[in-house]
């Protein structure tokens, strides 16, 4: 009877009335009325003042609806999982992928997939490399990628793939002429960077050290993706990972080759000892066909002679698949 009592509490609450609640029920306003009585007896307290034959919700109904909604969330999320399973039963795929390349590249992987897609239910997360292995580590996806700035213990992990920072300008730019960028000609212009503690930013200012050069940051930013919207908008010029580059193809940015080698590594790492469904296993050599012909992209859109994928990428892994 409480938990009764309790849903058409919610119903009152969300409802904004007795009456409206009663209606949504198909309950008698009379039956409403008996189970917030009944609801305040057993709690002990009175939840709503009563003039003029209105309800008026008091702070303790307010605080007791915040706790309800709680578990009403849960329980519809449950619901939602029952839904999807008795759809799709259990193909349902999930991936994390921080931003580098969950934004752009992802979703053209998952393109690439389009017949196997179909058959499954993706769900595609981004959101930091810290998540996305508290994401895995917790089973809440079965495949992740990450930047190599978190630790991997307790996944199972693999190199997907190094690949090399490359310039990002606004067209027109002066260096936008240049077949090459130099540490020292980077340093001529306001730069927009990513945050001091990142991995690629201590590895690039060890770059300009050995160089004698200092950059000068005018923004330091989380991600790459916001280095080439603050490019875009003409604040500086930046140093991003060539996938990032490939979704800004022809949408004002140009990019040119660094001359030094300024490592991006991406991981995919995925739980121990849980079999993965056929997708989560196709995914590898899709990723790699994807990122192969990206790179061939964006050495397509470079004025230099003879630039190669191998210019932007090192190493497009053959790692191991997730278990089957």
């Amino acid at each position: 009877m409480l938990e009764r009592d309790i849903d058409i509490f919610r119903t009152v609450m969300t409802s904004g009335s007795a009456t409206k609640a009663a209606r949504l029920l198909g309950l008698s306003q009379p039956a409403v009325s008996l189970a917030l009585r009944r609801l305040e007896k057993h709690a002990g307290l009175d939840l709503f003042q009563r003039a003029g034959g209105k309800l008026r919700p008091n702070q303790e109904a307010h605080a007791l609806l915040a706790e309800v909604q709680r578990h009403y969330v849960g329980m519809d999320l449950i619901e939602h999982r029952i839904r999807t399973l008795s759809q799709f039963g259990a193909g349902r795929v999930r991936i994390a992928s921080f931003p580098g390349l969950g934004i752009g590249f992802m979703p053209r992987v998952l393109a690439d997939l389009g017949p196997q897609r179909e058959r499954s239910l993706v769900s595609l997360q981004v959101m930091g490399s810290q998540d996305v292995r508290d994401c895995v580590l917790r089973g809440e996806a079965e495949f992740g990628l990450v930047a190599d700035d978190v630790s991997v213990g307790g996944l199972e992990h693999a190199l997907f793939a190094h690949y090399f920072g490359v310039v990002a300008l606004p067209a027109g730019h002066p260096l936008a002429a240049q077949d090459v960028v130099t540490p020292r000609q980077l340093a001529r212009y306001p730069f927009v960077s990513l945050n001091p503690g990142d991995t690629v930013s201590v590895r690039l200012d060890a770059i300009c050290r050995a160089h004698g050069v200092q950059l000068r940051t005018a923004i330091e930013s989380t991600y790459t993706i916001s280095l080439c919207e603050l490019v875009r908008s003409g604040i500086g010029i930046a140093i991003v990972n060539p996938v990032t580059a490939c979704d800004y193809l022809g949408t004002g940015l140009v990019f040119r080759p660094f001359s030094e080698r300024l490592d991006f590594t991406a991981l995919t790492v995925w739980p121990p000892d849980q079999p993965a469904s056929p997708f989560a296993r196709a995914l590898p050599a899709a990723m790699r066909m994807r990122l192969e012909a990206d790179m061939a992209r964006l050495a397509a859109q470079m004025p230099a002679r003879g630039v190669t994928l191998h210019q932007f990428q090192k190493i497009a892994a053959s790692f191991p698949h997730p278990a089957a």
